[in-house]
């Protein structure tokens, strides 16, 4: 089991699910990427994007654990059933928003947890969004999954430099659709991740 994330996944996010000793990697922005990225690394895959796009892919072990664990699950068919039930419940193609809403209260409810428990577990950091009008995006480049940036020589290092003063994470990105360059930054306080934004 592990988590696909963009770099556009609030930094709370990330440390929650690693302190709780889940598995995560960053993949490039779009559903395609974050797709391959749970498909390759995972034998259970969750991905969702900052936008909402997402869903769960089970793998092949998956399944093939189900097949040799069915007639071996004496003391516990319940928790086999609700196991080879789950692919059933997520659409792995594309996602879909409301079966996934439903699969997680329909876990909460196993678990005894309420939605307010669940939103609860951790807060996120306050974020700022902006994107800059550029003349030409392609002189913006980064590292595979879109966390450093590359080209132009010096702007990392800049944008290290905004970080360690706000104590937060910045990257800028180039659009993949418009000709603007993308800017996310999120820090301990509004005010921070607003001056970082502004910064990088």
């Amino acid at each position: 089991l592990g988590v696909v994330q963009t770099a556009y996944a609030n930094g709370a996010s990330t440390k929650y699910l690693t302190k709780n000793n889940v598995p995560v990697v960053f993949a490039k922005t779009g559903v395609k990427h974050v797709h391959k990225a749970a498909h390759d690394n995972y034998d259970v895959g969750v991905y969702f994007e900052a936008n909402g796009h997402g869903t769960i892919l089970f793998g092949n072990k998956f399944y093939d654990f189900l097949n040799a664990t069915k007639y071996h699950v004496k003391h516990s068919k319940r928790a086999w059933l609700r196991l080879s039930l789950l692919p059933g419940l997520v659409n792995q193609a594309v996602g879909d928003a409301l079966s996934d809403l439903l699969l997680v209260d329909a876990i909460l409810q196993i678990q005894g947890t309420s939605i307010s428990e669940w939103a609860n577990l951790y807060q996120d950091l306050p974020s700022k969004q902006c994107k800059l009008a550029v003349p030409d995006r392609s002189q913006i480049t980064t590292n595979e999954n879109e966390t450093r940036c590359l080209q132009p020589a010096g702007l990392q290092k800049e944008l290290d430099i905004a970080m360690e003063h706000y104590k937060g994470r910045a990257f800028v990105r180039p659009s993949g659709t418009e000709a603007v360059v993308r800017v996310y930054a999120e820090a301990p306080t509004t005010q921070a991740a607003q001056a970082l934004a502004q910064a990088a």
